[in-house]
């Protein structure tokens, strides 16, 4: 997640401005929800639900973006305590800079940006636990109720 401390005005937001706008980075965890039965969406679908966004959990380090290549930055994802997904920020199209005001919408200073996902979606259910570590950004945590 990007924590903005200058507006981001596009289109044509570079990597050097997307870096110069962020304060800080932190680990991030997306709680994707749909209100589609059985995940048969279209792009369609996708909009009208909102892009199936339901919530986001950050961990607590907020780390200065400065000295860090974020496309090779490594994730570990564990549920209930086991290996369930690894990836690097390469995922998101070379680096998760590359994602941050790529349709030009503005983004204000104070906002959290998600850059999206470097692993598959991965189903839970009541009484899991997740764990995402990722690199020097630390942890964030979530069990569901």
């Amino acid at each position: 997640a990007f924590h903005l401390k200058r507006d981001l005005v596009g289109p044509g937001i570079t990597h050097h401005d997307v870096l110069a706008a962020t304060e800080a980075l932190s680990v991030c965890f997306e709680i994707v929800d749909s209100r589609i039965r059985d995940w048969r969406i279209g792009i369609t679908d996708t909009v009208a639900d909102n892009a199936s966004a339901a919530a986001y959990v950050l961990g607590e380090l907020r780390v200065p973006p400065k000295n860090l290549d974020l496309g090779t930055l490594g994730m570990v994802v564990e549920k209930n305590g086991e290996l369930v997904a690894t990836g690097a920020g390469a995922a998101a199209l070379g680096s998760p800079v590359n994602c941050v005001g790529r349709l030009g919408t503005p983004l204000k200073a104070g906002e959290v940006i998600l850059s999206g996902a470097l692993v598959p979606l991965i189903p839970v259910a009541a009484g899991d636990h997740m764990r995402v570590r990722v690199g020097a950004l630390g942890s964030a945590e979530i069990r569901f109720a």
